[in-house]
């Protein structure tokens, strides 16, 4: 593949590259209901992307999937359209299509897209999500109606299957997206109790990031024979993304990321790597202080409050999400993959983080604040951007081991083997890959350096924790489920408003919103106005009187004590 520039428009958002359609390669030629290819129109998707052009027609024969393509490359358009068209030519009433995901974010996220490309079906396609916290009684009403598609996670099906609400009689087709995460998360039992009561005869489709060995024992438990689809779009995408690197010291990622976008460095939409859910709120805080603005994706925030961050940060409401990725399932199996992971909870409540399954729109760079424990986390992670025939950026701060532990402050114990897990991500770099020293002069930024640490001292312990409370309290106002409790019970809902807005976590100094000019890098200095005296000069338009040498009084009469030598106020006469 030939070099590309990163580029892009006014709205800072990558371009898209000028990649001709494969021959025939079109979504009417695949033969689909004419209702499907309306809603296809609609998503304003100009050609098939090449997960499609290959699955669409095997699917559509019915044979068995396993493909591999990253997120974002279109994998669930790949199994959704025949799906949608085999429905709609059975024309019957029943469950034939259950999809099983390892989140409920990523349930969330199919389940708009397949009411988006059966919007112009009518009531021919019913599609239901039960991957949410709704009651069994709720569920088993949602069921009861017989939807076209059934969205769940695995423990769901399993439990709305085992109590009789889910019929599995005559299911068609099963789906299992990211599949490699569905293997690792404790759901093997209970996949392995659907294999058990699925109909002979039913197409499977194995879709995920990866190949790798749980997805071949998931393979031998539910396909006959797949067709293997092994797409190098990902390592297409990677190779699009220019991977920068900066050591420095632990305070230092601060001093950068305050100097990367207020001198703006970097340009447009960013998702910001850290450690843990503490971080997240820390760097957010630290932003606030220079009136950067930023939101805060983390496990610890409700399935809603997640869902609506990632539809702000799509809709370009926020230009920054800082996401905390420390329940990443990869970085934990990358230490010792001879031990399978444990299940957490019944129904594998485990998070994957943000670097796999969600779906963010346009992303143009990608700032690793805390680099991650593994190199598959570290891919996975900058696979957010450069997406779709689109470039990016992947810029990681690495902590040195002679700087780690020197600012106790802001030192995490995660950083202590950055150098290590560098060495891991360089010698896995693929063909066309590589990783470049950012070349950043600090002695460029030693002018910030009292308005970095001003700021930092600002974003206390007690203040972080405070933006954590205060975030829950707003989510708690904002839960459709308490809106009934708080009607009943107004004055908690008042408390919990007075205490939302009593004060701010972090004292916003209005000084560091503006940087001087002689400040920034090459910046002007200030400008040579030449002599000033010390006395202001006199802009009254009063004559003054003077008798031989002295000033005596003014012309309006009045005498100046100050100008004269007698205490009394009266000059000589």
């Amino acid at each position: 593949m030939p070099a590309m520039k990163r580029k892009l428009n006014e709205h800072d958002v990558p371009e898209a590259t000028e990649q001709p359609p494969l021959p025939d390669s079109t979504f009417a030629s695949f033969g689909l209901e004419p209702r499907l290819l309306r809603g296809i129109r609609d998503q304003k998707w100009a050609a098939p992307q090449p997960i499609q052009s290959k699955a669409i027609p095997l699917a559509l024969e019915g044979k068995d999937i396993l493909g591999r393509s990253g997120t974002g490359t279109g994998k669930t358009a790949a199994y959704l359209l025949p799906i949608l068209h085999n429905i709609l030519r059975r024309n019957q009433r029943e469950t034939s299509a259950l999809i099983l995901t390892p989140t409920k974010e990523l349930a969330s996220q199919i389940t708009k897209v397949a009411k988006s490309l059966a919007a112009h079906c009518g009531d021919s396609i019913r599609v239901q999500n039960i991957a949410g916290k709704e009651s069994a009684v709720v569920q088993r009403a949602q069921l009861a109606e017989l939807p076209d598609i059934v969205v769940a996670t695995p423990a769901r099906a399993n439990a709305n299957m085992n109590n009789g609400a889910l019929s599995l009689k005559n299911l068609a087709h099963l789906v299992v997206d990211e599949a490699d995460l569905v293997m690792g998360y404790g759901f093997q039992e209970d996949l392995e109790n659907i294999a058990r009561n699925i109909p002979q005869g039913v197409q499977v489709f194995l879709m995920s990031a990866t190949l790798n060995t749980e997805l071949e024992t998931l393979s031998g438990l539910l396909c006959r024979d797949p067709v293997i689809l092994k797409l190098d779009d990902s390592e297409n995408d990677s190779q699009r993304v220019k991977q920068y690197v900066i050591k420095c010291g632990e305070e230092e990622k601060f001093l950068l990321i305050y100097a990367l976008f207020l001198l703006k460095l970097i340009k447009g939409k960013t998702i910001v790597f850290v450690a843990d859910v503490e971080r997240s709120y820390r760097v957010k805080l630290f932003l606030e202080q220079f009136s950067i603005k930023s939101c805060v994706l983390n496990s610890e925030l409700p399935l809603t409050s997640r869902l609506h961050i990632v539809e702000e940060f799509n809709k370009n409401i926020y230009d920054i999400l800082i996401a905390s990725d420390e329940n990443e399932i990869l970085g934990a199996r990358e230490k010792d993959d001879s031990k399978p992971p444990k299940k957490k909870a019944k129904g594998g409540k485990q998070d994957t983080g943000v670097s796999r399954g969600i779906d963010f729109l346009n992303v143009s760079n990608v700032l690793n604040f805390d680099l991650p424990t593994s190199y598959k986390s570290y891919f996975h992670r900058i696979g957010r951007t450069a997406r779709a025939g689109k470039s990016g950026t992947a810029i990681s701060f690495v902590i040195p081991k002679e700087k780690y532990r020197k600012h106790k402050p802001t030192t995490i114990p995660q950083c202590e083997n950055d150098e290590e897990v560098l060495r891991k991500i360089e010698k896995h770099q693929k063909d066309g890959q590589k990783l470049e020293d950012y070349g950043f002069d600090m002695k460029k930024l030693e002018p910030f350096r009292y308005r970095f640490a001003d700021a930092l001292r600002a974003v206390t312990r007690i203040a972080v924790r405070e933006a954590r409370v205060k975030e829950l309290r707003s989510e708690l106002l904002k839960s459709q489920k308490l809106s009934r409790y708080f009607e009943e019970n107004p004055e908690t809902a008042e408390q919990l408003r007075h205490d939302q807005v009593l004060h701010h976590p972090a004292r916003i100094q209005s000084h560091l919103k503006h940087v001087p000019d002689y400040l920034l890098p090459g910046g002007r200095k200030p400008e040579d106005i030449g002599f000033v005296g010390l006395e202001k000069e006199r802009t009254d338009k009063r004559r003054i009187v003077k008798r031989k040498g002295r000033v005596v009084r003014a012309r309006n009469g009045k005498v100046d004590p100050l100008k004269t030598f007698n205490k009394k106020g009266r000059g000589k006469k």
